[in-house]
């Protein structure tokens, strides 16, 4: 499932990066000399303690540069959300991704910003915005954040229960904040 296209500001002397497809849940496999590019599709970035608990790392979608060399945590996994497809960008042509590398620090310390907000009420609103801006999409009724997560995976993100998550999302649907569609979150956000 590999097809050849050309790197951002392509020149005949460079060489061509390849794409990759994977589905939802399969993990991208780790190398030391490459990094990813999602052209479509989210991914979670994720290691997990000593007593096999998941701490996720990250939450990246199209345009970000995901991979091995970005982290220093040990073990580490990348793992589908949805069907995804990735470019290869080998490490002789990182230094024309920096506007994507600055954006992976900037994320990365957003959603720290994010775990560390009290009450846990707010630290999941903030992340609901987050995700809204960065997996949101407008419809009618508010942003929908285009991405199947589970409160479960909520609550690995916040360092909080899959309970408070849940009682939470209730209480911010009670308030109106927010709606369920499906399996989906839409924020109410004045316009």
């Amino acid at each position: 499932m590999y097809s050849i296209i050309p790197t951002p500001n392509y020149s005949p002397v460079e060489e061509q990066v390849s794409q990759q497809l994977f589905t939802r849940r399969e993990v991208i496999p780790l190398r030391n000399d490459v990094l990813w590019r999602i052209e479509h599709g989210a991914v979670r970035t994720l290691t997990w303690g000593e007593d096999g608990t998941f701490i996720t790392l990250g939450y990246w979608g199209v345009g970000d540069l995901i991979g091995y060399p970005l982290s220093r945590i040990r073990p580490y996994q990348i793992e589908c959300l949805t069907a995804v497809e990735v470019s290869i960008v080998p490490a002789h042509l990182w230094h024309q991704y920096v506007d994507a590398l600055l954006s992976h620090i900037q994320q990365t310390e957003d959603l720290l910003s994010i775990v560390h907000r009290k009450p846990i009420s707010l630290r999941l609103w903030q992340f609901l915005l987050w995700l809204s801006e960065k997996f949101g999409r407008d419809i009618d009724k508010g942003k929908l954040i285009d991405l199947n997560i589970t409160h479960q995976d909520i609550a690995e993100v916040l360092n909080t229960t899959r309970v408070t998550v849940t009682r939470l999302l209730q209480q911010f649907e009670e308030e109106k904040a927010i709606l369920r569609h499906k399996r989906r979150i839409i924020l109410r956000l004045p316009k």
